[in-house]
């Protein structure tokens, strides 16, 4: 092999090694989490410049032809690890910045416009890092001990790359095929059912930030090792997308889509048009490589949107063992005594929500006791679904008071509200799409020891001793509602009524306190409703607190005492159905219908 073919194929190699890197880095961001951060390429020059400061000398060396910070000239891997500790610090601020109160597009844009402005100050903010001429000479990594020069030292880099994707791929595998990985893409899918269920997504939000943004700089740190220059021209936002184009060819979701996206894009594509000879005026060839780009990725989101190597489905083929008894969805609640029935679980006084003048709930004063099921009606727009949103926390309160168990909860997030008992159910279907019916239901189990980053890296050896009896419990909750079949199939392919029970079975899940219903029988089959019924019969006699909306006054009837009539989002009367249908106002504003 001549010198001029291995420097090259060293070269792609290395170049290879660190598109893979990034690319599982978004992927977990983007494809798993679902964090659109277009300000990706900040992070990969923050691990570059980190990792080149470190390891230079002093820039009073080599003539101080350039002005840097530090030159603190650490040994290998010191700079490695510290340019992939400046992705992840980095990712601390504009995180907390960014991702607490932006919804996600403005997330998206956000991060973009981040990205800009510091490419901008630092490329006219000389004495920091050199400016726009960048920094150069930046040592090789052991270049005091092998020549940086030889072909030997070309493939010992090889391997050091090699293994630096190595331990991001075996860490991302972790991540993604655990407990934790199954509640990030949850929250991909829907954010306000996710945090339904006692996710605290902001933090989910942050974990993955970081942590991708380690990843990103220990990419951007073992790039700068090889070609010993970096400058603001090298980073600019259009290489971001590249990686966001490696995704969707790939499979975004699947690290060995994200690791063939790298392969074919970034690598492949852009050297294929490296031979292309050169036709046209100057730049015509780069700027239709972007056109190619841009079609691509648009070939791609219209015929083959979930890319070449689709996130897979994860079927649990481990069924209960013989002669296992069939266990109860409430078998983390306790049969309360009929002593303790008597107060009210949740409580709410003179509750208020405006949205910018109207008063869609307008002074609700209810409570909710354990074994009986509340019932609240009315006609549309009476404020009903509102009301237990903001019951739920999904919505904060524009005024009063909501305590549950005694203790005041208004300014508490949804999540934490689930985490006390607090879980409610949605008026439109929540369904976690791209998860199978199974994985809807595990995501809601409490206190897994795989639904952590630390749990999912220590690996499955540490949490499958949670993971089987969750399993357990799913299968029986679907054996019970008669869904067993469908124990596999993506939620998101599943009839309407079938989303509704895969809702309420995932809410059994939590092992409610307190469970607000949406509409629980709209849009179920005939044939369903008696189960949903039954089972709601059953967990009342538990003494499950239940508030639930609903529209067939002929469950309200079966199921509902008290009941509570809403019109406007005032509370115009309550008993049980025999007494409200003797007063005319009531009858008048919804009965009637």
């Amino acid at each position: 092999m001549s010198s001029g073919v291995m420097y090259y194929l060293t070269t792609v190699l290395v170049y290879a090694g660190v598109d893979i890197m990034a690319c599982i880095a978004l992927n977990l961001q983007f494809g798993v989490a679902g964090l659109v951060n277009f300000g990706f390429i900040l992070f990969q020059a923050a691990g570059a410049y980190a990792a080149a400061v470190l390891s230079m000398p002093p820039e009073a060396a080599n003539g101080g032809f350039q002005q840097y910070v530090l030159g603190l000239r650490l040994p290998f891997p010191l700079p490695w690890l510290g340019g992939a500790a400046a992705g992840g610090l980095l990712a601390v601020p504009i995180g907390l910045v960014v991702l607490r109160r932006l919804r996600s597009d403005y997330q998206a844009i956000a991060l973009l416009v981040i990205s800009v402005i510091a490419n901008t100050m630092i490329t006219n903010v000389r004495p920091f890092l050199n400016g726009a001429a960048g920094l150069s000479l930046v040592p090789p990594p052991l270049g005091d001990l092998v020549n940086a020069n030889s072909a030997g030292y070309q493939w010992l880099y090889v391997g050091l790359t090699a293994l630096g994707c190595g331990v991001v791929l075996a860490a991302a595998t972790r991540i993604v095929e655990s407990p934790f990985g199954r509640t990030l893409r949850a929250m991909r899918e829907r954010e306000p059912a996710a945090a339904a269920l006692g996710k605290n997504l902001v933090m989910l939000k942050m974990v993955m930030f970081i942590a991708g943004g380690v990843i990103a700089g220990l990419s951007g740190a073992v790039l700068v090792g090889f070609i010993g220059v970096w400058a603001p021209a090298t980073w600019l936002y259009p290489e971001t997308i590249v990686l966001f184009a490696a995704l969707i060819v790939g499979g975004r979701g699947n690290n060995l889509g994200a690791l063939l996206g790298a392969l074919l894009v970034p690598v492949g594509f852009e050297e294929v048009t490296r031979f292309i000879p050169q036709v046209g005026p100057p730049g015509l060839i780069p700027a239709l490589q972007w056109v190619a780009i841009g079609l691509l990725i648009i070939g791609f989101l219209w015929f083959r949107p979930r890319g070449t190597l689709p996130e897979r489905r994860r079927v649990f083929a481990d069924p209960p063992p013989a002669g296992t008894p069939n266990q109860s969805e409430s078998n983390s609640r306790q049969m309360l005594p009929p002593s303790d029935r008597s107060r009210p679980l949740l409580a709410a006084e003179g509750v208020k929500r405006r949205f910018e003048g109207l008063r869609a709930v307008d002074g609700v004063s209810l409570e909710v006791v354990p074994g009986r099921i509340t019932g609240l009606i009315g006609p549309n727009g009476a404020g009903k679904s509102t009301l237990l949103a903001v019951l739920a926390g999904t919505l904060p309160a524009s005024a009063g008071r909501i305590l549950l168990g005694g203790a005041d909860v208004t300014r508490l997030p949804a999540y934490r509200r689930a985490q006390w008992g607090l879980v409610r159910t949605f008026q439109l279907s929540s369904e976690f799409a791209q998860l199978t019916v199974l994985e809807n239901l595990l995501v809601a189990v409490p206190r897994h020891r795989g639904d952590s980053l630390a749990g999912a890296l220590r690996g499955k050896a540490y949490w499958w001793a949670d993971e089987r009896p969750a399993v357990l419990r799913a299968r029986a909750l679907l054996a019970r509602f008669g869904m067993s079949a469908q124990e596999s199939e993506y939620a998101g392919t599943l009839s309407g009524g079938q989303k509704r029970l895969v809702e309420i079975m995932r809410a059994l899940m939590l092992g409610p306190r307190v469970l607000l219903l949406d509409e629980p029988m709209a849009g179920v089959h005939p044939s369903l409703v008696e189960e949903i019924a039954a089972c709601l019969e059953r967990l009342r006699d538990e003494g499950l607190a239940i508030l639930m909306v609903e529209h067939e006054l002929s469950m309200v009837d079966r199921l509902c005492d008290p009941v509570i009539v809403m019109a406007q989002g005032q509370v115009i009367g309550r008993g049980s159905m025999t007494v409200l249908r003797r007063q005319r106002e009531i009858v008048d504003a919804y009965l009637a219908g």
